[in-house]
C-alpha cells in the first residue's frame, strides 16, 4: 500500500524534528526527505507551525482518546482510586500501543515530547493545552487521589521529575539497550524496561513527603 503524501511529510518531519530540533529543521530539508515539493507542504499543512502541531496530533489524539476512555471506565466501574503504579503503567502502555510495539518510532516521539519542553515553541504548548489539556488534567486528578498527602506544589515538581525520567529512558531506549548488552550481556525488551521504570516513577512521587518546602 502506498503512503499518502501527507503521511510522507509527517514521517519526514517527525524524524528530522526529533533528530535536529524544531528551529534547526527547515521546510526544505523536510521536503527533500519526503521527496515532495514545498507546495505539497503548504497544501496539506499551510505552515511549519501547523506541521509541527500535526506531527504531535497524529500520536497524541489516539493516545489521549484511549487514556481518557480507560480513566472514565475505571471511575464508572470502581470506587477504589488507581495506584500510582497503575496510572503510570497505563500511560506508558497506552503510548506504546499507539505505535504497535515499534520501539524506534515510540522512542523518536518521546524525544519530540522532550523537545516540546526544552525548546521554545509557544504555539505548540498552546495547541497541546487546548486540545489535550482536559485529558491530562483528568490524569492529574487521579494522581492526586493516589498521593493525597502531597502538597500541590510538591506534586508539581514530582510529576515533572517522574515524566522527565520516563521521557529520557524511553527516548534513549535503543542506546540504553546497547549499553546494557555490552556491559552486562543482558538483552532487554521495552516491556522489561517499563517494568523497572514504572515503580521508580511511582516511588519518586510517593516517598519523602516530609521534604522541606523551598521557593
Amino acid at each position: 500500500m502506498s503512503t499518502s503524501t501527507a503521511d510522507r511529510i509527517l514521517d519526514a518531519a517527525e524524524d528530522l524534528f526529533a533528530t535536529k530540533g524544531f528551529a534547526e529543521t527547515s521546510l526544505r530539508q523536510i521536503t527533500s526527505k519526503a521527496e515532495v515539493n514545498l507546495a505539497a507542504v503548504n497544501y496539506h499543512f499551510g505552515s511549519k507551525e501547523r506541521l509541527i502541531q500535526a506531527v504531535f496530533e497524529r500520536t497524541l489524539t489516539p493516545f489521549c482518546d484511549s487514556l481518557e476512555k480507560q480513566l472514565i471506565a475505571h471511575v464508572r466501574n470502581s470506587d477504589t482510586p488507581l495506584k500510582l503504579e497503575e496510572l503510570f503503567g497505563m500511560m506508558v502502555t497506552t503510548a506504546n500501543q499507539v505505535y504497535e510495539g515499534d520501539t524506534k518510532k515510540f522512542s523518536r516521539f518521546m524525544r519530540l515530547l522532550g523537545l516540546a519542553y526544552a525548546q521554545t515553541q509557544e504555539h505548540l504548548r498552546e495547541f497541546l493545552g487546548q486540545h489535550y489539556g482536559m485529558v491530562f488534567r483528568r490524569f492529574l486528578v487521579h494522581i492526586k487521589l493516589a498521593a493525597p498527602e502531597m502538597s500541590p506544589k510538591e506534586l508539581f515538581w514530582r510529576i515533572h521529575f517522574a515524566l522527565g525520567s520516563a521521557v529520557f529512558t524511553l527516548a534513549s531506549f535503543d542506546g540504553l539497550k546497547e549499553i546494557l548488552n555490552a556491559d552486562y550481556g543482558v538483552d532487554v525488551s521495552l516491556p522489561g524496561a517499563v517494568k523497572r521504570l514504572v515503580p521508580f516513577m511511582a516511588a519518586g512521587i510517593r516517598s519523602g513527603s516530609e521534604l522541606i518546602e523551598t521557593p
